[in-house]
């Protein structure tokens, strides 16, 4: 059996990154051309500074838009939920096996499906963060059940209606670690809106205020650009629009030392959806929640042979818990 794989032999090394005195809005753009929701900030000796994420996008959004509504800038109204949200959604069922959606969500590059039962009522959402307690929960534990339903986040605070506007989402993605709501009627799932789905729209710019760059450095504000909401906001007007001024810089990293289980630990008890990996302060590569899938599937091929990907992962937590710190 091959051993565990440290975070060196998972990274990506070929990133896209960011310098910090990039314009905020070129950066945004940069996340959106590249199709990335995140970018190391770099200084010019490739020292790592922070992450600019989509999260903080939203920062910078729903700052614009508090900051247009005050001053009456706003041009039009934001398109309500169900001018936007996708509706061509695949769904799992409760009784779906875990290594089979993660067959899925790898197969098909998502990082989410919601469950649903057969009247389409909504139950819940299995993403790459459930699968997280998927491979920690194997790894310590024998599993009573492998069914999606054990696994999926039924969180009511990703839940929204039709007529929940644009800037409305914005918010909750900024107060929430969902990269997706889910849109209900009546109970039902009728569509989903993501991050990316707010950033793409053309609406919230064009409505914000003639001068967006003005209203991010003239104004005091408090914007939380940290996904974990432990450190203090900014407060006072942003000298510019830099990114370095808006990125989240207690952004969670680690080591090339630390192994597939504790990355997979990691992954569990933070929002954070990607981890830099770090030398001597200097950015070596990044892994994904996706990419720990990945390994994970490569080497005990999780889908066709869940038996065997049990045996592969409660056999890892014979190693050193001390890597996992």
């Amino acid at each position: 059996m091959e051993s565990p794989r440290l975070a060196r032999d998972i990274m990506v090394e070929k990133l896209v990154t960011l310098p910090p005195d990039q314009d905020v809005f070129q950066s945004i753009n940069s996340l959106l051309k590249h199709h990335i929701t995140g970018a190391p900030v770099l200084d010019e000796e490739r020292r790592y500074l922070g992450m600019f994420s989509e999260k903080c996008c939203m920062s910078v959004l729903t700052h614009m838009a508090r900051r247009a509504a005050e001053r009456g800038y706003r041009k039009v109204e934001p398109p309500l939920a169900q001018d936007f949200m996708a509706t061509k959604l695949i769904t799992l069922a409760p009784h779906t096996d875990v290594f089979d959606a993660i067959g899925y969500l790898l197969k098909h590059h998502v990082s989410g499906v919601p469950v649903t039962d057969g009247a389409h009522n909504f139950l819940g959402v299995f993403s790459e963060k459930t699968s997280m307690k998927v491979l920690v929960d194997a790894a310590y534990e024998n599993m009573p059940t492998t069914e999606v339903g054990a696994f999926m986040n039924p969180d009511p605070g990703r839940l929204i209606d039709e007529q929940t506007d644009l800037l409305a989402c914005a918010q909750i993605f900024l107060d929430t670690p969902y990269r997706r709501l889910c849109v209900l009627r009546d109970g039902k799932l009728v569509g989903q809106i993501s991050r990316r789905d707010v950033l793409r729209s053309e609406n919230v710019i064009s409505s914000i205020v003639h001068d967006r760059r003005a209203a991010l450095v003239a104004d005091s504000a408090d914007i939380a650009i940290s996904e974990t909401d432990q450190g203090p906001p900014h407060h006072g007007p942003f000298p510019s629009t830099a990114v370095h001024n808006f990125m989240d810089g207690k952004a969670r990293t680690i080591s090339e030392e630390l192994d597939l289980l504790g990355i997979a630990q990691v992954f569990l008890t933070t929002p954070y959806r990607r981890l830099p990996v770090l030398a001597d302060g200097k950015l070596r590569g990044q892994i994904s929640r996706r990419d720990v899938l990945l390994a994970t599937n490569n080497l005990i091929e999780i889908a066709p042979e869940p038996e065997k990907a049990l045996l592969y992962l409660s056999s890892l937590n014979k190693l050193d818990e001390t890597k996992f710190a």
